[in-house]
């Protein structure tokens, strides 16, 4: 039996072969037996939501983790992977709406409650095929057949575990707070969810400067006074600006710093004329008046000149603390009367004059801080009463649009609504994206507002303004911020814990530990966890209609003690978990799929209070992050509760850089509230995949990939390596076909090449890799040196896979495939391969390649799981050195320090750096590596190089085909150099002097260049100051001289003499002959070892060649016999340089 050899590469067919034996060989659950009993290496896996189809960035974060769990599993690791399905939340929910063709207020009332979870249940997993196949082709192990799914009931029940463990705590309570709320999806949301990428971007939307006009009374008394003793003669107005004018109706309080100067300005309202006081910060006068019209008189204005006079009335600022007197104003927008206690001038140190006017304007119901400064102050929200009698509703319902009229309480629109100038606008959202119905012109509220103020004399500056804005992470429309009954997480009373144990993390990369994940500690809020949504997991607790009793379910056998207390109080007929034949304590998902603990379900139970009073369960269901932030527990459920396995800590855990303020922090909390300690304690955070031009993916701009018709292209091991050492995985991937298709070729195709090169070989000389090994030291300098190398590589490889750093690992992988072990082992040896015997030399060199290729095999299977099996079971099915039937069982290697030589590989390094510098100077010139040339010149500025290179001089002479190598020591007069300085790294550290030294750099002659050049430090004595050079500070380039060309790089310099005389012509013309006679057996399908006759058009080039070169270009060819002929039979015709043709005629002897 010899060794597999193949007609092409095709990537997608090895894939489909490959697959097949994985499957019918059941190879990862073998692979999991053969670890059983080993070290545990544990990794989580982040679920996906498979009501969405599988992207491109999916393979990449999916080979992320394969690759690491397929390394350890390598390392001897038992590595279990758990696959997960996220089930619940927004996404799911609003896919429904979608198909349905309904909205959330159709809920209850167009369809039932328990319909629309079922539709949910049914739609959360309508990809799950496409996934489960992308997962299989693209070759992640990981167990699709038991996964955890967040809707489970087991699921859930250990949620509401953890849940009461936080309650029990004193971490769980409830609050009336302002909260980033989502109209489009009709929950609020946390955070976390808000800071989501892409959730905060730029719009432009209508702003307006507008003015407050200040009540005349004992308070603002002193305002209308001025220093000459004089009063006001125009209407006193307090300017405050804003960017959501639709707020404006529930003003009630404006906001001055208490350390900011504020002066009075006398000048004329912009739009309508009239003459007008304004209040506003000194510092930002010049921002709303221009300085042009200073000195123009009041007198000569008319409406509408476009300069407008002004003047600052007070030289004595105002502070902001001396108007802290209980300055009252008019009400901006009258439509509804506000309650007593507000419209009031109020103090808050958070204001600033970075923009607006200095002076903010609060609407209480509609921002965090406005509430928290406006409460400080004792200054009321603006609240509206709905038709249900609830008396603390903001003006905006909970869709996003004002309330109607007829939403109201009928006593309260009585009392209190100017209904004639609310009518208008009463209904509309206040957000157009909230409207489907609306055009994409169609004027917004904020416009339609100003439009009116502008006519009231009560705009002083309507424009547009570009602004950072928040949107919601699943509906991609603006949030508002808004006041809700929510349940939190007291996250922030384990900040410190967080931050402390977040230091412990091995963050890949570390940035995104200290910065975006650290940072985002030391700001910490506390958790929303209430979502007001129907397809979740329901909040466990049940309170008492007053709110004084409570209790905290947490688990299914405690709600279902708890409703055989209520059937005993007489509040329920009877426990419907026992009705469905629940058995507390029994663990099987027979058990737990009799019942269902989502809503409407839960929501009839009733339980009774330690009082005897009944308790209804709050009707909130939990943020969908804490769903999948729990996996660590509730993935093995409460069955476990008590063993290693619940909660235990992941070793690894890879996602998206959006998961950083989601699944990785919910984890990170969790964790820390019920453990005290880390989830994780390695993370890989992997950047966004954009296309080539560095565009986000996305189906409206046509850009997307679909992975699955790549898959179908490339094959997957082209798409897992190029997405692996194109870039680290932490930065943004631009995704370019044209960079798999290298990889296909340049990795793959050199790699299969050269194992095709191998298999032809060694079954012609029938080399199976039993044969007694040759020892090491036996072998070739050139065996030991790839040796050496490979041992390194082994050593290196593991090193950074261990550092979860898989893309050094596949880089290093890769170079030595194509640089060292194709490029220039393989080629160097060629005529090893080619015919004689099989003696200790050829045995040496068929032994080292196979181990450089079966090495190569196990150490890229982690990356390129489908090519490396078939390369390790093409080699291993002849050699039989693993008794293991797959790559993936097989340990990694482990190096041999005694093998690795570094003056070899140093040495070696330095023939392929000269050779390449060589052959780049060929290039320049369009001389061909066939065509001799007659002498090398290196200079010497380390001794070290000089004797490295004299043993590998030979070699670099055959690589770059030149006749000799000369060293010299002085260069005067036959290499100039040039040098110039590093001004990023100079700039550092002698700034000032950067001009001096520039000059200096330019009068530096060549000794002391070549000084620089040879000790790699120099000091310049400069006027201003000595200045240090290092390595890195300068660069040194040579200049080329008559009749020759010179290359540098670092301490190595090369010239090569070009000059090409008619006895180097005319040998490299027998090259020439030698390779076109080669091409030409290729392409006759001759055996390697056939003989044959030549015949060649008769040249007098050609003649005068063979003349001196015959015997060299037969014994090349295994040409019998060589002539020269015009009368050709059988002829072929080749390329001939210079666009010329010649005629060659082959025959087998």
């Amino acid at each position: 039996m010899g060794f597999v050899e193949y007609k092409n590469l095709d990537l997608v067919e090895l894939n489909n072969s490959v697959l097949k034996k994985w499957k019918d060989e059941n190879c990862f659950e073998n692979t999991l037996k053969s670890r059983e009993g080993a070290k545990k290496f544990i990794f989580f896996e982040g679920p996906p939501s498979a009501n969405g189809m599988p992207g491109i960035h999916h393979v990449m974060a999916r080979t992320i983790k394969d690759s690491i769990c397929r390394y350890k599993t390598q390392m001897g690791y038992y590595v279990s992977r758990k696959a997960g399905w996220d089930t619940h939340g927004l996404p799911v929910e609003l896919g429904v709406e979608k198909m349905l063709g309904i909205t959330k207020e159709d809920i209850g009332k167009k369809i039932s409650v328990d319909d629309y979870n079922s539709a949910c249940r049914k739609e959360v997993m309508k990809y799950t095929k496409e996934w489960v196949n992308l997962t299989e082709r693209i070759g992640y192990w990981v167990d699709m057949n038991n996964p955890y799914i967040t809707y489970d009931n087991q699921y859930i029940e250990t949620l509401w575990y953890l849940l009461k463990d936080i309650y029990g705590k004193g971490l769980l309570y409830k609050g009336y707070t302002i909260q980033p709320y989502s109209p489009a999806a009709g929950t609020g949301l946390s955070s976390h969810e808000l800071n989501q990428p892409g959730c905060y971007r730029d719009v432009k939307d209508t702003t307006a400067t507008v003015q407050f006009e200040v009540v005349r009374d004992s308070a603002s008394e002193f305002l209308y006074h001025l220093p000459d003793n004089t009063e006001l003669d125009a209407p006193l107005y307090f300017l405050a600006w804003t960017t959501t004018p639709w707020t404006l109706p529930s003003n009630t309080a404006l906001c001055v710093g208490p350390n900011i100067e504020y002066v009075r300005v006398r000048s004329f309202n912009p739009y309508t004329g009239e003459p007008a006081v304004y209040m506003l910060a000194k510092e930002l006068v010049g921002a709303h008046f221009n300085a042009k019209a200073a000195d123009l008189k009041f007198e000569d204005y008319k409406p509408g000149d476009k300069l407008i006079p002004f003047k600052v009335l007070d030289e004595t600022p105002f502070k902001g603390k001396e108007l802290n007197t209980g300055i009252s104003y008019k009400q901006l927008i009258p439509w509804i009367k506000p309650k007593k206690n507000t419209l009031k001038v109020i103090l808050g140190d958070y204001v600033t004059t970075s923009d607006g006017t200095g002076i903010v304007h609060i609407a209480p119901t509609f921002g965090a801080d406005d509430a928290k400064v406006a409460k400080i102050a004792g200054i009321a929200p603006f609240y509206v009463t709905d038709k249900d009698g609830n008396a603390e509703q903001p003006m905006v319902d909970r869709t996003g649009k004002l309330y109607k009229i007829e939403d109201l309480d009928a006593d309260y629109v009585k009392s209190r609504v100017d209904v004639e100038a609310y009518r208008p606008y009463a209904g509309r959202f206040v957000k157009n994206a909230y409207d489907s119905t609306l055009a994409p012109d169609a004027p917004t509220l904020d416009v339609d507002i100003c439009v009116e103020l502008k006519q009231q004399n009560k705009a002083f500056r309507i424009e547009k303004h570009v602004h950072n804005y928040p949107h919601c992470w699943r509906t991609d429309k603006p949030v508002l911020y808004y006041p809700l009954d929510s349940w939190f997480i007291r996250t922030t009373a384990v900040q410190d814990k967080l931050i402390e144990l977040n230091k412990t993390i091995n963050w890949k990369p570390e940035s995104t530990g200290t910065g975006r994940f650290g940072k985002w500690l030391e700001n910490l809020q506390d958790w929303n966890l209430s979502r007001s949504r129907y397809w979740g997991t329901p909040l466990p607790i049940w309170r008492t209609e007053d709110g004084k009793e409570e209790r905290c379910i947490g688990s299914v056998k405690e709600l279902y003690e708890e409703l055989e207390k209520s059937v005993a109080a007489g509040f329920m007929s009877s426990n419907p978990l026992k009705d469905k034949g629940f058995v507390p304590g029994e663990f099987t998902k027979e058990n737990y799929d009799k019942i269902d603990l989502h809503r409407p379900y839960v929501d009839a139970y009733i339980l009774v209070s330690d009082s005897g009073k009944p308790m209804k369960r709050e009707l909130d269901l939990i943020d969908v992050w804490f769903d999948s932030g729990a996996m660590p527990f509730a993935q093995e459920g409460l069955k476990k509760l008590g063993q290693p396995e619940f909660g235990q800590t992941a070793d690894f855990i890879a996602e998206g850089v959006d998961q950083t303020r989601g699944w990785f922090f919910t984890l990170h909390a969790i964790s820390t509230m019920i453990n005290g300690r880390v989830a994780f304690k390695n993370v890989l955070s992997n950047g966004l995949v954009l296309d080539k031009n560095g565009n986000k993916m996305s189906k409206r701009l046509g850009n997307a990939v679909d992975p699955f018709a790549a898959l179908n292209d490339y094959g997957a091991d082209s798409l897992r390596w190029y997405m692996m050492t194109n870039a680290q995985p932490w930065d943004n991937l631009k995704f370019d076909f044209n960079g798999v298709d290298e990889i296909k070729r340049k990795f793959f195709g050199t790699l299969y090449n050269t194992y095709s090169f191998f298999a032809l070989y060694a079954n012609v000389d029938g080399f199976t890799g039993k044969e007694a090994e040759v020892a090491v030291e036996e072998r070739p300098e050139i065996d030991r040196w790839i040796i050496s190398y490979l041992n390194s590589l082994i050593k290196d490889v593991k090193a950074s896979y261990e550092d979860y750093d898989v893309t050094t690992a596949g880089r290093l992988i890769q170079d030595f495939v194509c640089d060292h072990l194709s490029n220039w082992y393989v080629r160097l040896n060629r005529k090893r391969f080619w015919g004689g015997k099989m003696d200790n030399d050829k045995l040496a060199a068929y032994q080292t390649l196979y181990s450089c290729l079966e090495s190569v095999a196990i150490l890229g299977a982690p990356i390129a799981p489908f090519f490396m099996e078939r390369l390790f079971l093409d080699l291993n099915a002849v050699s039989g050195k693993h008794k293991e039937n797959s790559v993936h069982q097989v340990l990694m290697p482990v190096e041999n320090t005694e093998y690795i030589d570094k003056d070899l590989e140093e040495r070696m390094e330095l023939a392929q750096l000269s050779s390449s510098m060589i052959l780049a100077l060929r290039r320049k010139v369009n001389i061909k590596v066939r065509q001799p040339l007659a002498k090398i010149i290196i200079p010497v500025l380390d001794n070290r190089i000089k004797e490295q290179l004299e043993k590998v001089e030979k070699l670099i002479l055959n690589e770059v085909n030149v006749k000799e190598m000369e060293y010299i020591t002085d260069t005067t007069g036959l290499i100039t150099k040039r040098i110039k300085p590093n001004f990023k790294t100079l700039g550092k550290r002698y700034g000032k002097q950067m001009k001096e030294i520039s000059a200096a750099f330019a009068t530096l002659s060549q000794e002391e260049i070549n000084d620089i050049e040879r000790n790699g430090t120099h000091v310049l004595s400069l006027a201003g100051g000595e200045v240090v050079l290092e390595f890195g500070d300068y660069e040194i380039t040579s200049e080329d001289m008559p009749g020759w060309l010179v290359a540098s790089d670092g301490k190595l310099t090369v010239a090569l003499d070009i000059t090409i005389t008619d006895s180097l012509r005319r040998e490299g013309v027998a090259r020439e002959l030698v390779n076109r006679i080669q091409n030409l057996r290729k392409d006759s399908g001759l055996e390697v070892t056939d003989k044959i006759y030549v015949v060649i058009e008769e040249r007098p080039d050609i003649a005068e060649s063979l003349g001196e070169f015959k015997d060299y270009v037969a014994s090349q060819t295994l040409s019998e016999e060589i002539t020269l002929s015009n009368e050709l039979n059988d002829v072929s015709t080749v390329e001939w340089g210079n666009g010329e043709e010649l005629k060659i005629s082959i025959s087998k002897r």
